[in-house]
């Protein structure tokens, strides 16, 4: 006695996941990416500044990152088979994961690379380094603000605005110590701002990647009460109770939820199958963001009957 539904809410965009809107958005941010990580190289290398040559290392992630973005886009747009029945939309999770590791490691590197400026300080310019720290932020900001939107809506989004926030955050940095340089000729300032970098880098990226191995873990989504679900289906007139909840998450965008139903016999005949599962979609659709719900009716004692097909 078995019955699937969709309750017909649809909070994906019409590209086929949340991070499809933002694919425009995307490729400008890329663009502004690159063109700045060349830039701040060539600045880093002129001004011998370890912080402008991190914060541009740091900027070919976010470039690699949100090129693996894009691409993870491309694969998820493509359509479900037989096989595969939620189509490959979740690419762009396991990109959002690639990028976790590839700031972890870039973190890492830029904090090694501070501890031995240290230990072998430079001689830092700090005019050029703030030429083209102001080159970076300026830049930086408006990739923010184009992917604002979408940080809310997508991991894959939420992963690449991180990576250009800590952009633009160890710009500031990149400013602050050559400008301390310049007015102090501290060379310390340099590596300090460096290991400012990487310390903001790392928090973040490990905030992000708990929420990525929370979906790849099929986790219930965090906006979804799990005991709240089952009290409010428990309501219903007829239901006496509720086993198999299960809610999980394929991509940004796209939570889905299935349960078992256990409706009692004169309920189920009196107010029939086609309306218990609208009471059931209304129920969930009016509190609770699920895009896909599927319920199977069972009359009662029906789980007793499937613990012994079980055995």
């Amino acid at each position: 006695m078995g019955a699937g539904h969709d309750h017909g809410h649809t909070h994906a965009p019409a590209a086929g996941t949340a991070t499809g809107a933002y694919r425009g958005r995307l490729r400008v941010a890329l663009a502004i990416t690159l063109t700045v990580m060349v830039a701040e190289i060539v600045g880093g290398v002129l001004a011998d500044s370890l912080a402008l040559i991190a914060d541009a290392a740091h900027m070919a992630t976010d470039a690699l990152g949100l090129g693996m973005a894009l691409f993870a886009v491309h694969i998820a747009g493509r359509p479900a088979t037989g096989n595969r029945t939620f189509g490959y939309a979740r690419a762009e999770i396991l990109a959002a994961l690639a990028n976790c590791l590839l700031l972890l490691g870039v973190g890492g590197y830029v904090l090694y690379e501070a501890v031995q400026r240290f230990i072998t300080p430079a001689d830092t310019a700090g005019g050029l380094t703030v030429a083209f720290g102001a080159v970076g932020l300026v830049a930086n900001g408006i990739s923010l603000t184009l992917l604002m939107r979408g940080r809310r809506d997508s991991l894959n989004v939420r992963g690449a605005f991180l990576e250009v926030a800590a952009d633009a955050l160890g710009s500031l940095a990149v400013i602050v110590s050559a400008l301390v340089i310049l007015g102090t000729g501290w060379q310390a300032a340099d590596p300090i701002a460096s290991l400012a970098i990487g310390l903001m880098i790392v928090p973040r990226t490990l905030k992000l990647l708990r929420e990525t191995l929370d979906v790849l873990l099929e986790a219930a989504p965090k906006d979804v009460d799990m005991a709240q679900v089952r009290s409010h289906i428990l309501a219903l007139d007829g239901v006496e109770d509720v086993h198999d909840l299960h809610a999980w998450t394929i991509t940004s965008g796209l939570p889905v939820l299935s349960a078992h139903v256990v409706v009692r016999s004169e309920a189920l005949s009196a107010i029939g199958h086609e309306k218990l599962l609208h009471a059931l979609q209304e129920c969930l659709g009016d509190h609770f963001d699920v895009e896909h719900c599927t319920f199977q009716l069972e009359p009662t004692g029906h789980a007793e009957h499937e613990a012994r097909l079980c055995h």
